[in-house]
């Protein structure tokens, strides 16, 4: 294999090395929750204002009312509108998308991978700590020697 015109020669045999990537596919929105995509409703908690003297308010405030499953605080204007208050830490009305990350580890380098070893972390936090567990190992054993 022939090294790529942007990678330095390596030290040492393809099985030394472990390589650990965060890719995102192409077309691949998904639906995600508020939490995942930092949604400053769910953060801080929302207003939704109703008017309640028009069929859509009606609608609106029986749903949220009898469906919505969120905890609010319900408040009536001067003007004759309906305030709810929403809590925060609870999914919002949006439809949230996202794109989803691949956190990959596996064995080798760009010459290849020999051991065949290759794992998909599915939380971001752990694909840290792999890594940093990892980088202590190399830090360990070279301060040994």
């Amino acid at each position: 294999m022939t090294r790529p015109s942007n990678r330095i020669e390596p030290n040492m045999p393809v099985q030394a090395y472990q390589t650990y990537s965060i890719t995102v596919p192409r077309d691949g929105a998904v639906r995600a929750a508020c939490e995942q995509v930092g949604c400053a409703a769910w953060r801080h908690g929302w207003e939704s204002t109703i008017d309640e003297r028009t069929q859509l308010g009606q609608q609106q405030a029986a749903y949220i009312r009898t469906q919505a499953r969120r905890t609010f605080r319900e408040q009536r204007t001067d003007a004759g509108l309906t305030v709810f208050r929403f809590d925060s830490g609870q999914r919002c009305f949006a439809e949230h998308q996202t794109r989803p990350e691949i956190y990959a580890v596996r064995d080798g380098d760009w010459r290849g991978n020999p051991s065949g070893m290759a794992r998909t972390h599915t939380r971001p936090q752990d694909w840290v700590e792999d890594f940093g567990e990892h980088q202590q190992r190399i830090a360990d054993q070279r301060k040994e020697g």
